[in-house]
């Protein structure tokens, strides 16, 4: 039975060779949706509660392989965009903050790289030498010039991918102001027309296999929406008696702003444009699988979906009871919707750790194309995960955010253990995620010893990849690892 189960897949991902006088089979397309901002509970196939309404993308969930522990690399979009582009981690090439970001707080932040290199094998590069034809759509910002935009990246198309990070004042509506998007009639709401781009390009490629990339802008701020979407939501908002703004929905997270206020999080989702906006988004998604299926492409095309960080949980969206937002450490801010939907038909969950670096080695082996473990040095295929398995040959995951979004920090998550390490003092936290999946009981100073080794290990990942830390400010010098300490002390 498990034999049949294996090579089912492969003939049908063309990785078989056929009998004599056979069509060979032709390798799967490759559509890969990424979503700005969308928080893990803003999807119902993971919260079942949610106030956003999603049938599209709970339908590839549904039809897909769904991780409950999916990360992204970063806390924040632009490394995490890296690490899907080139299968790293961030800090192997000090891509670590969003790129164009301007970064103080009691230290200045690490120095940062603000492009993605023309040096890297891009996915998408890897998958055009395979003679895959290559679009992209949507948002890009890894490079603040057109000649890092993705057409230089191995993109044959690019529809809007520039140096923006969100569609700017007005903009997700037409006139765009977007040097890769021609405005379309005045009102024109960008996701709409992102998906008629999207769709063309379907259609353009359908003769070849293709890749398509699509990152939508959505749902980043500015918050915009169509009215009638936006009425709809106020509506639902009422009926269910929620509240749609004001200081009820909000409650105080213990890590302090720079003024010396707490931070705020949203408890509850109703936010009616914010709700608008994740719609429109599933829609968009939607509108693709139609395509698809019209074309008779569905069922040889691997379809992805995943966010490029936590939901944005000071205002709008909520991600209780995961802890926090963008821009932390916490659960909230890197745990997000993640999803596989394969040709063959294969559905389930999976509980095991992966990571937005992944994906560049998983589409290669998909397509039956040859790896390229030079380039994505820090990604793992997740076809066992794929094929029923329930682990992985990987230690822990890593994260090194040292940059004030809110906090500069560290982590790793190695089996139901999440380490937290603050890169100000040094000060570390130990949560037992299977127990604790909340992150409400530090239990660093209960297990100082075990802690201590997750400590040294993540020391060992920073001088691996030769991260950049905390410079000093006003005559104060921030904590260093100890190895990176002793360099500067013999300097």
């Amino acid at each position: 039975m498990c034999k049949r189960f294996i090579v089912f897949p492969l003939v049908l991902l063309g990785l078989v060779s056929p009998a004599f006088g056979e069509e060979t089979p032709k390798r799967p397309n490759i559509v890969f949706f990424l979503v700005d901002d969308l928080g893990y509970m803003d999807i119902g196939a993971y919260n079942p509660n949610t106030f956003y309404e999603t049938p599209n993308v709970n339908r590839l969930a549904e039809e897909g392989i769904r991780f409950t522990n999916g990360y992204t690399a970063c806390c924040v979009c632009s490394p995490t965009r890296f690490s899907i582009m080139t299968g790293k981690y961030p800090a192997r090439n000090d891509c670590t903050n969003w790129f164009g970001a301007a970064d103080s707080g009691k230290f200045l932040g690490a120095a940062y790289n603000d492009r993605m290199a023309l040096e890297e094998v891009t996915l998408a590069e890897a998958f055009k030498e395979a003679g895959y034809k290559t679009a992209y759509v949507g948002k890009w910002h890894l490079g603040p010039a057109e000649e890092f935009w993705p057409e230089k990246q191995g993109f044959d198309v690019n529809i809007a991918g520039c140096q923006k990070g969100n569609p700017g004042p007005g903009g997700y509506f037409s006139p765009y102001n977007n040097p890769r998007l021609a405005d379309g009639p005045k009102g024109e709401y960008l996701t709409d027309r992102l998906t008629e781009e999207a769709v063309r390009q379907i259609e353009a490629m359908k003769e070849s296999p293709f890749l398509l990339y699509f990152a939508f802008y959505q749902v980043h701020t500015p918050l915009l929406a169509p009215e009638p979407l936006i009425e709809k939501y106020r509506e639902k908002a009422k009926r269910l008696n929620l509240p749609v703004d004001g200081d009820e929905v909000y409650l105080e997270e213990d890590e302090r702003q720079a003024n010396g206020k707490p931070q705020q999080i949203r408890k509850v989702q109703s936010h009616p444009v914010y709700a608008a906006m994740v719609e429109s988004m599933d829609t968009a998604v939607g509108r693709v699988l139609e395509t698809l299926e019209k074309e008779h492409l569905l069922e040889n095309t691997v379809i992805c979906f995943v966010s490029d960080n936590g939901g944005l949980a000071r205002n709008p969206t909520s991600n209780l009871p995961l802890r926090a937002g963008k821009t932390w450490l916490y659960e909230g801010g890197h745990r997000v919707p993640f999803i596989i939907r394969l040709p063959n038909g294969k559905s389930g969950v999976s509980d095991v750790p992966v990571i937005t670096n992944d994906f560049y080695p998983t589409l290669l082996e998909l397509a039956g194309l040859p790896l390229k473990p030079q380039q994505h040095l820090d990604g793992v295929s997740l076809q066992p995960l794929l094929n029923g398995k329930t682990s992985l040959d990987r230690e822990a995951l890593y994260w090194h955010y040292p940059h004030y979004g809110v906090f500069p920090a560290g982590a790793v998550r190695k089996g139901d253990w999440k380490f937290i390490r603050r890169y100000e003092d040094g000060r570390v936290q130990l949560y037992n995620l299977k127990d604790d999946p909340y992150e409400q009981h530090d239990l660093a100073e209960e297990k100082p010893e075990f802690a201590a080794r997750l400590a040294k290990q993540h020391d060992q990942w920073l001088q691996s990849v030769n991260a950049n830390f905390l410079r000093e400010k006003d005559g104060n010098k921030p904590w260093l690892p100890e190895y990176k300490f002793i360099s500067e002390q013999n300097h």
